[in-house]
């Protein structure tokens, strides 16, 4: 039960870090349209990103929503955690590269450790595992 409660605050803690993060990219008081001031970064500020702002901007800020969104009912956790994982080392090496030991190896660690463990007992991914061996 421990280790069940630990992986959900990790789940958590490592969604809160992109929901905000996704929720900064989108105009006030709307779902998902992308602000101009986000358009602007990904267009000059973060223009090392491999991709085009284009792609970039809406790719972020779908990723900084769903992947924190999953994590937190603990569904596709793997998945969800290796997702944040390769953005985390994205902003990385191409945004913030003297970020590594103030913020970044804390959000590498919780996504490894979610990729790792799993989402834990306090998770959908539990719940449809045991609904899967029940019908086989």
């Amino acid at each position: 039960m421990a280790e069940g409660v630990a992986l959900l605050l990790a789940r958590i803690a490592l969604a809160g870090i992109f929901w905000r993060a996704g929720r900064s990219k989108v105009m006030e008081g709307s779902l998902f349209e992308i602000s101009d001031a986000t358009r602007y970064l990904f267009e000059f500020d973060y223009a090392a990103v491999p991709l085009p702002p284009e792609i970039a901007a809406p790719l972020a800020m779908v990723s900084e929503h769903l992947f924190p969104a999953l994590l937190v009912i603990g569904l596709a956790t793997r998945l969800s955690a290796a997702a944040l994982l390769a953005m985390t080392l994205v902003i990385q090496v191409f945004v913030f590269p003297e970020a590594w030991w103030t913020t970044h190896i804390l959000w590498a660690a919780l996504a490894a450790v979610l990729i790792v463990r799993g989402g834990g007992v306090m998770s959908l991914d539990t719940l449809v595992s045991r609904w899967r061996q029940r019908r086989a």
